[in-house]
């Protein structure tokens, strides 16, 4: 049996957008069938049920409500489904036949405009990533906010890192990229983001070029700065491509395209951004408790997307971090103006996301309200920012459009108060349109205008007992008793005999009856075109509105970072390019924020490229050593993204990446043990790192037995240190006390350890980093305080007695003595084999740098040395 007219369109249609959930608008709901019902329904949660289509068996159906859209279409996204929305595109009321419908928008994890399920604070980006001749071209696009970068890399690596750069929702690639070596479709399953392969005819370079230019309507790329980026053009014209073929309409948010070089920002690897908890906390995976956390106080979410690139990708050149730190010194030099301008900005829309829900024709008469009250906000921002003098700052103040026109339109045109429905009146005010407040006047006044008529007309024809009626048949007409019908003009028309009256029309009661009538359905219809016009004209103006809605981003994140700099106690990092590091006082920024009355303890830190490499610190678990290391890589981030730093003061040599390996736990997805995870992750750090990098290592080595474990962490340190083969600035802690017996012996290594208080068989923690290095872990106190039962903290002791460490540490020093190394590697003997106790602790004082020391620092040590001369 064939199918009835309607669902052969929807098969037709179907058959166009396999791929996709169609959702078929009949009425008041779109209607989904068959395979996409059957799914559907369990996605949504939706009932099954079915119609009648011409066959047999009815067809599986189900459906949800059009105004309810949004919600049921994330849910389906989420679920890794893309959808097709098929809308009515002529009025029901006129159509002939089957009413014409038409596939408007296809949305994806990368296109999804839905406010409800984006977060105001993140981008929701689309990446495509072409590759040929060993050239990777990535381009990457937000089509709710209208950011589009392009850059093109050389190998597997440097597109990884550039998708946790951006952390797309989905990724789009041409299918030679396959032969790249990078798996997509495993990592989209571990990364959470969608992936799909585009046809070839997407990559060829010609329409890619062609559609760049007819996008940005210019005759050659040289104006837009693509000329040198061959595959990223490829890779921007996919992914131009693909969003025409989705969106179906022309992108006017797109009104840019950047083109950048990778090398300008700092790399970070998904461990570092995890071991850092840059964004989220590591096991909670909540906001609280990270770095994005202390650091985010704006009031826009255009300020809160801005913040969160700023974290995550701080830069490299000096020259970008001194101007956003000049300006965050401005501001806090003026505090009053500061804080004002935060006032100001706490009342702004969203004026991106916005923009692209006009140019969707989404937005509705309370989204531009909203708008009209942002902009009121723009000229006292300005006028704040005048007298400002840095280069960024007057960059603000320049690219700030207050936007006069669109604001004015706006407050002329739209009510105060609107319904959010675009086609139920209400809309435009009174005295921006004649024709609105004509109809809105026949609206309400008419029965005051019939009551005027009819009382003219009785004193114009003498008729006294004359009345204005109405019926559904004959609408509004004029009733004359017959006693009177000799009054009646020869120019009203009789429409109707009685038995005892006579009734007429005129034309002007027929004009104010099609007034009256009409007047609803008129006024409505008037208001949503006039609406939709002004809809229109801020739309044309996108590029206005996109250049200052990024400079109040901008300033929200500045004074953002001025502001919690002054809260707490942050200062201005010196910056340097000679690889020095040295914080005085350092803190870390969330620990410092999560333990009450400033209890915090502060600490030094120094590394550089020369005697100064690698310092290894010991210590027992739960002494500071992960909190100490992790905050100095968040100072050295902190300070490359253009913030304050939580010290005392701060001297910053710019590094190209920062490495992390903090702790470890099983792949059992991929079948990896803890101990593979962490090896697979020190494999990572020493093919990838630099002698600019800054590496922070915690542990290495301790998921396998001792022997192979010191073993292993005793060449990592090697490796590290050598500045023939890498020399990176390095942060290691290790539970291996032998490792102490390097300092001296390789250049560039020296012994750091957290000070520990004794007291009998308790321990206190100082929290405070030291010179020298510890020899022993102390792990049976810190057992104790855990709350291990006290019989099993006794057995421990004995146990421990027994298995006395006392050979691994005479085998550690043995080969530090055999293998003395010197700079660059190079091995010399030692000529002394054997030293006395006093000679060991003569050696530690004379290495000590006196002028570093603190006095706590100092009776620290000097405790320790009598401790160990005592001892022996």
């Amino acid at each position: 049996m064939a199918l009835t007219p309607m669902m052969q369109q929807y098969m037709e249609t179907k058959e166009q957008y396999k791929d996709c959930i169609l959702l078929y608008r009949l009425g008041d709901f779109y209607e989904m069938f068959f395979d996409d019902a059957l799914i559907a329904s369990k996605v949504l949660e939706i009932t099954l049920t079915g119609k009648d289509c011409g066959q047999p068996e009815r067809a599986p159906m189900c459906g949800i409500p059009y105004h309810a859209l949004d919600g049921y279409l994330t849910k389906l996204i989420d679920h890794g489904y893309k959808a097709a929305i098929c809308e009515q595109v002529e009025d029901p009321k006129t159509a002939k036949g089957i009413v014409k419908r038409e596939v408007i928008r296809i949305v994806t994890p990368g296109t999804n405009l839905s406010m409800q399920s984006l977060d105001e604070s993140k981008n929701n980006y689309l990446m495509c990533l072409f590759y040929m001749d060993e050239q990777f071209g990535i381009s990457v696009a937000d089509i709710s906010t209208g950011d589009y970068y392009m850059t093109e890399v050389d190998s597997a690596k440097k597109v990884f890192d550039e998708i946790n750069r951006y952390m797309p929702a989905e990724i789009i690639y041409n299918d030679y990229f396959l032969m790249s070596g990078l798996n997509l479709e495993e990592l989209g399953e571990k990364m959470q983001f969608s992936v799909s392969a585009l046809d070839s005819w997407y990559s060829d370079e010609a329409l890619c070029v062609q559609k760049i230019k007819d996008h940005f309507h210019v005759l050659s790329l040289d104006g837009l700065g693509l000329s040198d980026y061959s595959a990223g053009t490829i890779a921007a014209g996919m992914l131009l491509l693909y969003l025409y073929e989705t969106q179906k309409n022309a992108l006017p948010q797109m009104t840019r395209i950047i083109p950048y070089k990778t090398e300008r920002y700092m790399v970070l690897d998904t461990a570092t951004r995890r071991n850092l908890e840059l964004l989220e906390t590591l096991r909670e995976k909540q906001k609280r408790g990270s770095l994005l956390w202390v650091l985010d106080k704006t009031k826009t979410a255009m300020g809160a997307r801005f913040l969160r690139s700023c974290i995550e990708q701080p830069f490299v050149q000096k020259e970008y971090i001194e101007r956003r730190l000049e300006s965050l010194e401005e501001l806090n030099e003026d505090v009053i103006t500061r804080d004002e301008i935060r006032e100001y900005l706490n009342a702004i829309y969203d004026l991106e996301r916005l923009m692209s829900k006009i140019s969707y024709k989404s937005a509705n008469p309370r989204d531009l309200i909203a708008f009209k009250n942002s902009l009121s906000m723009i000229p006292p921002i300005k006028y704040l920012l005048r007298n400002m003098h840095t280069p960024d700052l007057k960059e603000i103040y320049d690219n700030l459009d207050n936007l006069e026109d669109i604001s004015g339109l706006i407050a002329n045109a739209i009510e105060d108060e609107p319904p959010i429905s675009i086609k139920e009146g209400g809309i435009i005010k009174t005295g921006y349109h004649a024709d609105v407040d004509k109809y809105r006047n026949a609206k309400t006044e008419g029965k005051q205008w019939l009551a005027d008529m009819e009382q003219k007309e009785r004193e114009n024809t003498g008729i006294k007992n004359l009345k204005i009626k109405f019926n559904k048949v004959f609408g509004y007409y004029l009733e004359v008793t017959n006693s009177y019908k000799d009054l009646v003009p020869e120019s009203w028309t009789r429409k109707q005999t009685m038995a005892n009256a006579e009734r007429y029309i005129t034309p002007e009661l027929k004009e104010l009856e099609d007034m009256i009538l009409g007047a609803e359905e008129k006024l409505f219809s008037l208001e949503y075109d006039l609406f939709a016009m002004i809809r229109d004209q801020i739309g044309a103006e996108v590029r206005r509105i996109q250049d200052t809605a990024k400079a109040l981003a901008k300033i929200d994140v500045y004074t953002s970072l001025a502001f919690v700099a002054e809260r707490n106690h942050y200062v201005r990092p010196s910056i340097n390019t000679k690889g020095i590091l040295s914080i005085k006082g350092g803190r870390h920024p969330v620990v410092e924020q999560m333990i009450p009355n400033d209890a915090f303890v502060p600490n030094d830190t120094y590394l550089d490229e020369k005697d100064h490499r690698v310092s290894i610190i010991t210590g027992p678990n739960m002494a500071g050593k992960s909190t100490y290391m992790r905050q100095t890589a968040l100072i050295v981030l902190m300070a490359q993204m253009g913030s304050f730093v939580p010290a005392q003061s701060a001297d910053i040599g710019i590094c190209d990446r920062i490495f992390t390996r903090v702790g470890a736990s099983d792949d059992l997805a991929s079948g990896q043990s803890t101990f593979m995870v962490e090896m697979n992750e020190v494999a990572n750090i020493l093919r990838n790192a630099t002698k600019n990098s800054l590496l922070i290592l915690d542990e290495i080595g301790r998921g396998t037995s001792t022997f192979d474990g010191l073993s292993i962490a005793w060449a990592v340190v090697e490796h590290i240190s050598d500045r023939k083969i890498l020399g990176a600035k390095t942060l290691f802690a290790t539970h291996y006390h032998e490792l102490t017996e390097l300092e001296g012996r390789l250049s560039g290594v020296n012994n750091y350890c957290i000070a520990v208080k004794e007291q009998g068989d308790d321990i206190i923690f100082l929290r405070k980093i030291i010179q020298g290095g510890a020899d022993r872990s102390y792990g049976i106190q810190v057992a104790k305080l855990a709350g291990i039962p006290s019989s099993v903290i006794e057995r421990a002791k004995e146990i421990a007695l027994s298995l006395s460490d006392a050979d691994i540490a005479a085998k550690a020093r043995e080969i530090a003595l055999d293998e003395g190394h010197a700079e660059c590697g190079n091995v010399v003997k030692e000529e002394k084999t054997a030293e006395t106790p006093d000679d060991l602790v003569i050696a530690q004082i004379a290495a000590l740098d006196l002028g570093r020391l603190t006095p706590l620092e100092a009776i620290n040590l000097l405790y320790e040395y009598q401790e160990e001369i005592k001892k022996r």
